[in-house]
């Protein structure tokens, strides 16, 4: 029971899970750690990044932020999975997930932001997202990634383009215009 069902005794990650690392040309891309609380709060509560994300900043105290953070870290959820992004001298500057994992259906959402804006503008954010793909392709069997980026922000959509996201239609969610771009395993990978 313990080895299905992890959470249920307060484990972080299975025995079989192995930590994830994936080196960039500019970037590491790693498993989240206690250690990224600091600066994940930072960005959750501030309003630029927030509105970048569609989403308004988090408005809760730092303390209860800490619980459910470490709380999160505890009860992995096997349609998710929560990275961090490190330059390669170690600095903590923004975060990936893969989530809504569907293996029925063979495919994933993907969610990136660099939350250090010194890191802005410079490939960071390009070399994160070629960085996940490789891993995504590389060791599971998901067919397409899919993401959804305000309509508004052409950097990101620039940044994905760049990738191989192909822009496939306009969503409109809670009034928010988005465009949901998507991206297929490349063949033989």
């Amino acid at each position: 029971m313990k080895k299905s069902f992890p959470w249920l005794h307060g484990d972080n990650k299975s025995s079989e899970q192995k930590r994830v690392s994936i080196c960039g040309n500019a970037v590491i891309i790693r498993d989240k750690s206690p250690e990224d609380l600091h600066d994940d709060y930072t960005w959750r509560t501030d309003e630029e990044l927030s509105r970048l994300d569609a989403m308004s900043p988090i408005t809760m105290e730092y303390q209860d932020f800490a619980r459910y953070f470490v709380d999160e870290m505890k009860h992995a959820n096997p349609r998710v999975q929560k990275f961090s992004i490190d330059t390669h001298s170690g600095k903590h500057i923004g975060n990936c997930m893969i989530y809504d994992i569907n293996l029925k259906r063979s495919e994933a959402e993907l969610g990136i932001m660099i939350g250090d804006r010194n890191y802005w503008g410079k490939g960071h954010g390009t070399d994160s997202v070629n960085s996940i793909l490789v891993y995504i392709f590389g060791t599971m069997s998901l067919n397409k990634i899919y993401l959804h980026t305000l309509e508004w922000n052409y950097r990101a959509r620039r940044c994905f383009a760049s990738a191989g996201f192909r822009e496939i239609k306009n969503v409109t969610r809670n009034g928010v215009n988005f465009v949901r771009m998507e991206i297929t395993r490349p063949e033989g990978v």
